[in-house]
Formats: C-alpha cells, structure tokens, sequence
C-alpha cells in the first residue's frame, strides 16, 4: 500500500527557484512524488484549475501588499489546503491569512527539513475546517427544514382543519410515497399556497 506522501499532488508556486528548489527537495525527501513547480504567477488561478493539486505550496519570500492580497484571494477560491512561506510580515497579514483559509502561514521558517511538517499540518488544518463548515452547514440546513415544515403545517391545519400530529403525519407520507425529503414536500406546498392565496387588497 502506497504512502499517503506518493499518492498527493503537489503544486509549489515561487519566482524564486532557488528557495522552489529547497521545498522541492524538502517534499521529495519526504516521499512526495507528485510535485508540479511553478515559478511565474501570471493566469496562476487557471493554472491551478488546470493541475487540481491536492495541497499548495506558496513561496513570497518578502512579499508587498498587493502579492499578499492576491495570493489570500487565490487561497479563498481554490478550496484547496495552502502551506504559505513568508520572511517576514506583520499581525494584519497574519489575520488576513486566517481570514483567507490558509491553513499553514509560516514565518520565516523555510527549511528543508521542516517542510513536510508543515504541508502535514496544512493538510489536517484544513481537513479540521472542512469537517466543520460541513457539519455547520448540515445544521443550517435542518433548521431551515424545520422551519419549512413548521409553515407547511400551519398551512395544512389552517386549510384542512388538521391537528398539528396530522398535517406532520400527512406531509411524511407524501414524502415516502414521492421519494423526496419531508423539506421538499413542505417548500412544493409552501409554493402552491403562496401562488393560490387570493391577492391582497389595497
């Protein structure tokens, strides 16, 4: 069974090929196989689409404001675990790189031999943020649920004369018979109530 090192893909981005060489050799040494070095950032977003990385490796060296800002606002769209190397920077750049999802914002810290440490808690960093935006996510999602069959009752006991343990009952046995979630059946109701409601007076 391969190591979990031999199967991830790699992109390193950095114009400075001695220092992209110094992460190169830190992840091949580490069993990384898979590593895609580019040192020019033009059109960088479509290059990324284009190689879909598992992980990336950002080297700014000393970077300006404006490169900075850019690269947060690649780190926001590509969805992707970023381990970004710095030489230097201050607590405003820090939180935007949080703010941005970086998962490893390191500075000066570029050795070889802490590289595939760092990339390690990258990864886990943003696998731990993932699992979370997920799992807040899945509770929005029932709560507004809730919510649809909370207005789809109401809608029922109002126009059918239902109780409340009725109109529930009434909306889970269409779902069952209909294959869809009970949310879906509320908000099909919810529609066909909203466009049948007589029109309201001036």
């Amino acid at each position: 069974m391969p190591e979990p090192e031999a199967t991830l893909s790699v992109l390193i981005i950095d114009e400075n090929r001695l220092r992209a060489a110094i992460i190169e050799d830190g992840l091949r040494d580490a069993g990384y196989t898979k590593l895609t070095v580019i040192h020019d950032v033009q059109g960088i977003a479509r290059r990324i689409a284009d190689i879909a990385p598992d992980v990336i490796v950002i080297d700014l060296g000393n970077p300006n404001r404006d490169m900075l800002e850019n690269m947060f606002q690649l780190s926001r769209a590509v969805q992707r675990p970023i381990a970004m190397f710095v030489d230097r920077s201050d607590q405003a750049s820090i939180e935007a790189a949080v703010e941005a999802g970086v998962s490893a914002y390191v500075v000066d810290g570029l050795k070889q031999e802490r590289v595939k440490a760092i990339l390690g808690m990258a990864i886990s960093r943003f696998n731990a943020f993932s699992r979370m935006s997920r799992e807040l996510e899945d509770v929005r999602n029932e709560l507004e649920g809730r919510k649809l069959v909370d207005r789809a009752k109401g809608i029922l006991m109002a126009t059918r004369g239902l109780s409340e343990a009725d109109a529930y009952a009434l909306l889970r046995k269409t779902a069952m018979n209909q294959n869809r979630k009970i949310s879906e059946i509320a908000q099909s109701l919810i529609t066909a109530a909203e466009l049948f409601a007589p029109p309201e007076k001036d």
